[in-house]
């Protein structure tokens, strides 16, 4: 039994020697494990940069079934990947990691916030020692901060303004980065005191203005009019931001903030263009226009000057015109001194005084893109210390053209030529429409036939032919076009239509060149004005102005 006891001593120290030795061959530190992130520590909005992710088994045990998991910061756009978070399985990392081994991982990526953000990137591994069933995770991040936004948003607007008054403001915004930068909103953030009159562009409750894409060099202006209340001195604050909208969040990318104070009034500046404070005007109008000052201060003013400013495409500077003003075409204003306005000599409290000059507006001017559509002039008045800023929405110009032919290749006319009495001859009328500078909201034309002239139901193209509509009873024809936009026959393709008429000439018109169509009239709501619109284009008799082939003889009903 002594002897037994002995063997079964011996035997559990070589099991537990066996054991201790298994037991530290598998205990495993995951600080063996390296894993890294190399990467800028600084960086610019939407500049792509580099995440360098490295690893090493620096063990002597190979880690089984590993899984890499790398999370951009938040909101990064990555360049590669779809998604914020990449997950590379056992089989991209082939398996194993083997002792010694290394692997390197490249994740691109830009970077979206503001000036100064802090954007962590973090990667984690996963893996079983062999032989452990256990899970070990080795983690690590890395920080890059935002320093730079080469996204540019400025308020422009005056230092000082009286309680009350209308003033303009703008905000201008302009990118510099290489990568297009989408989904850009800006809001506007507004002091007490302040009413929101209008802006162009129109707004989304009164503060929030859609911008949507922005390429590099690429950017834009929100003009803003309002009036401010408060007291003399006290300061009024605008804060506005620039951001990009991701998965329902707003992300600010930068945000500015300007102050503006309120002083006491000196001088109230009105105008009137054709007798009218808020004329809407139309291309080739002439302008009269009338400042007038008057001193609402307690002292008199002396010696004064009065300058405007014009600015607008749609001026012709050729044809200003003053009594008693000067106009320098190189900044394009006109100016009055105290030496030949005798109310700019003295101004006493309360009186007033004023001041006139003549221009024209071009009857049309070339557009090349959307961005110059909806035009508008203004003039700024300077007076003293004060500045007054006046804008004149213009209205588009909607034109119709109709011709008629009757040699054509649309429908091949036939009839004699000239028309005979009693006999039928068809023609060709076309119509094309064109619009310039603004939106317009239910277009259409008109034109009306003579008793002896019908419709013979042929048209082109197709997809016009159910806007034309004919009354039997008035005889007008209606085109239907709906609305067109800005530049539409200027800078794209303009709608036209062609219908085939029948004429069918009675004895009272024998020796005459007879009237096919009276004049087509064009209308429509303009949507920037909010004004309708008309122009007409002249009738067509059988002498068919714009057929070549058809001379006076043929015109003339036998």
């Amino acid at each position: 039994m002594k002897k037994l006891t002995i063997f079964i001593v011996i035997l559990a120290l070589v099991i537990g020697i066996i054991g201790f030795y298994y037991y530290q061959r598998n205990v495993y530190s995951k600080e063996v494990m390296k894993l890294e992130i190399l990467g800028q520590e600084q960086a610019e909005l939407l500049q792509e940069i580099e995440y360098v992710v490295k690893l090493k088994n620096n063990g002597n045990v190979s880690l089984e079934n590993p899984e890499l998991i790398f999370d951009y910061p938040e909101y990064a756009v990555p360049t590669d990947y779809t998604s914020l978070r990449v997950i590379k399985k056992s089989e991209e990392l082939g398996g194993t990691i083997y002792p010694g081994q290394e692997k390197t991982f490249i994740f691109k990526g830009r970077l979206v916030g503001k000036e100064g953000d802090v954007k962590e990137a973090k990667v984690s591994l996963n893996y079983s020692p062999k032989n452990l069933r256990a899970r070990y995770t080795s983690k690590t991040s890395f920080i890059t901060i935002i320093k730079k936004i080469p996204l540019n948003l400025e308020f422009d607007l005056p230092a000082k303004v009286e309680s009350g008054k209308t003033f303009n403001l703008d905000l201008n915004y302009f990118s510099n980065i290489d990568f297009p930068v989408s989904n850009l909103t800006v809001f506007v953030e507004y002091p007490s005191g302040f009413e929101f009159i209008d802006s162009n562009p129109k707004s989304l409750e009164k503060t929030e203005w859609e911008i949507g894409l922005l390429n590099k060099t690429e950017g834009g202006r929100i003009q803003i009019s309002g009036r401010l209340s408060g007291s003399v001195g006290e300061e009024k604050i605008f804060r506005a931001k620039i951001g990009s909208w991701q998965d329902g969040n707003f992300i600010v990318l930068r945000d500015i903030s300007k102050g503006m104070s309120i002083i006491k009034p000196t001088l109230y500046i009105t105008q009137e263009i054709n007798n009218n404070p808020k004329l809407v005007a139309n291309p080739g109008d002439l302008l009269h226009y009338e400042i007038s000052f008057k001193n609402i201060g307690e002292e008199a003013l002396n010696n004064l000057f009065l300058l405007v400013t014009l600015n607008g495409s749609a001026f012709d500077f050729s044809t200003t015109k003053t009594l008693d003003g000067d106009f320098t075409s190189g900044d394009n204003t006109v100016i009055w001194d105290w030496k030949r306005v005798s109310k700019l000599q003295f101004l006493h409290p309360q009186e007033e005084g004023k001041v006139e000059f003549w221009i024209k507006l071009k009857d049309s001017w070339d557009i090349k893109s959307l961005s110059e559509a909806n035009p508008q002039i203004s003039s700024t008045i300077f007076l003293s210390q004060v500045k007054e800023t006046f804008t004149n929405k213009i209205n588009s110009k909607l034109v119709i053209s109709q011709k008629g032919y009757f040699n054509d290749e649309v429908f091949g006319n036939s009839g004699p030529l000239p028309p005979n009495v009693g006999q039928q001859t068809t023609y060709t009328v076309s119509w094309q429409a064109k619009n310039y500078y603004n939106d317009m909201k239910d277009v259409k034309v008109k034109a009306i036939l003579p008793n002896n002239v019908s419709l013979t139901g042929k048209m082109f193209p197709e997809d016009q032919k159910d806007k034309l509509t004919f009354d039997s009873h008035s005889r007008e024809i209606i085109w239907n076009i709906g609305d067109l936009s800005a530049g539409q026959g200027i800078l794209s393709e303009a709608p036209s239509i062609s219908f085939q008429i029948a004429f069918w000439p009675d004895s009272s018109q024998t020796g005459q060149s007879p009237v096919l169509i009276n004049e087509a009239r064009i209308s429509g709501q303009d949507q920037f004005t909010g004004e309708t619109l008309h122009s007409t284009s002249p009738s067509i008799n059988t002498g068919l102005p714009d057929d070549p082939a058809v001379n006076y003889e043929k015109s003339i009903v036998r």
